[in-house]
């Protein structure tokens, strides 16, 4: 099972850096992930953090920003 999984996350890998805008947006969502990681990492109560995240997340794949 894990081999499957290992294929299609290179497959996508390959199809994402042939991209260039795909190869954008990645970026992007990289540094906004490095972003909401150092913020949990830097405040007193991690989970409360965390949940923070996980609700900005949710709300703006609603669209709910």
């Amino acid at each position: 099972m894990s081999f499957l999984l290992r294929h299609i996350a290179r497959y996508v890998a390959q199809k994402l850096a042939s991209n260039p805008l795909a190869r954008e947006k990645v970026a992007e969502v990289a540094r906004v992930v490095v972003g909401e990681a150092r913020q949990i990492a830097r405040g007193k109560d991690k989970t409360r953090a965390a949940g923070r995240t996980l609700r900005r997340a949710m709300n703006k794949l609603k669209g709910d920003l």
